[in-house]
């Protein structure tokens, strides 16, 4: 059932931890939230799928996020690292990451709010916030401030 005060979007969530992933999509579905959830288990992951390389690539690209839950500590490349080249990187600084870890560290706190993360929840998650954060995110973000498709002006 379509969730009335928020537009679908894709979510993607980076968590090494199976049992967040499990919560996480419990939480969703729990709150009958109409968002296409997908999951990556660390950045490196996370980046092959928002450059589309390996098994995210054609012929059925994964769709684009809106919202990208990223957690700071995972292994190969963890979120501090995919934070920073995503933000550094034109095509996905308007994709709003929301951290979520169990980082309580000031140093990644403003970091991260200074790489424009939209919110930081540190673990546990209360899911309640979760579900505020991406209500908000989907109703102010991605209708109102939304940009137009590439090539297209807005209209004035």
């Amino acid at each position: 059932m379509p969730d009335a005060h928020t537009k679908p979007v894709t979510i993607l969530i980076a968590d090494d931890d199976p049992d967040d992933r499990a919560l996480i999509r419990e939480a969703f579905e729990e709150n009958h939230l109409a968002h296409a959830l997908r999951f990556v288990e660390d950045g490196e992951e996370l980046m092959d799928y928002l450059n589309r390389r390996g098994r995210y690539a054609a012929p059925a690209p994964a769709p684009r996020p809106g919202i990208i839950l990223l957690d700071l500590n995972m292994p190969r490349k963890d979120g501090r690292e995919a934070l920073q080249e995503l933000k550094q990187d034109p095509r996905f600084r308007g994709i709003r990451v929301v951290i979520m870890t169990t980082s309580r560290a000031e140093e990644d706190v403003l970091r991260s709010y200074d790489l424009s993360a939209a919110s930081y929840i540190t673990k546990p998650v209360t899911f309640d916030r979760l579900v505020e954060v991406v209500r908000a995110l989907g109703k102010y973000w991605l209708e109102i401030v939304e940009l137009p498709p590439h090539g297209t002006e807005p209209a004035t």
